[in-house]
């Protein structure tokens, strides 16, 4: 009797082991395809993916954009978010590869001002606004649209 019960208890520890080891490998299945979802779903948006800061989502920028961006760095640069020395080369050569001109005439575009008053625009009419978050959250955004700018020079 006694070995009976061990060997009813031995064949219920392996069924559990084996339920466990098969709910683990679909729990691990699940999250590999929610990863790989989210990675498909941010792909293709220009040369970059949106970036998210704290539940926030950044527009996604490209060449469209580059008059905006070059604007949102120096907003940046002159709220001490962004170095001037880290900054000055990549708008520089963001603004002269897409004909933005030089910083004079870059002023009077209407994408670089509102970039420079801290509004980011994106593709597709997406915006994010820096006026309206914390620094931290400002120095996040900075960081990621000078990473994507660099990205499309």
């Amino acid at each position: 009797m006694m070995t009976s019960n061990l060997l009813r208890t031995s064949v219920l520890i392996a069924a559990l082991g084996v339920c466990a080891t098969a709910q683990a490998q679909s729990f691990k299945d699940m999250l590999k395809s929610q990863q790989s979802s989210q990675s498909t779903q941010s792909s293709g948006q220009g040369s970059s993916a949106l970036g998210a800061l704290g539940g926030l989502s950044m527009p996604a920028m490209s060449g469209n954009t580059a008059g905006n961006a070059a604007g949102v760095l120096q907003y940046c640069v002159q709220r001490k978010y962004l170095s001037a020395n880290a900054v000055t080369s990549v708008k520089d050569k963001l603004m002269s590869k897409y004909g933005l001109g030089s910083p004079q005439q870059a002023e009077q575009s209407p994408d670089y001002k509102s970039g420079a008053m801290g509004l980011l625009k994106g593709d597709g009419g997406k915006s994010f606004n820096l006026e309206s978050v914390s620094g931290k959250v400002k120095d996040k955004a900075c960081d990621y649209v000078l990473d994507n700018a660099t990205k499309l020079i």
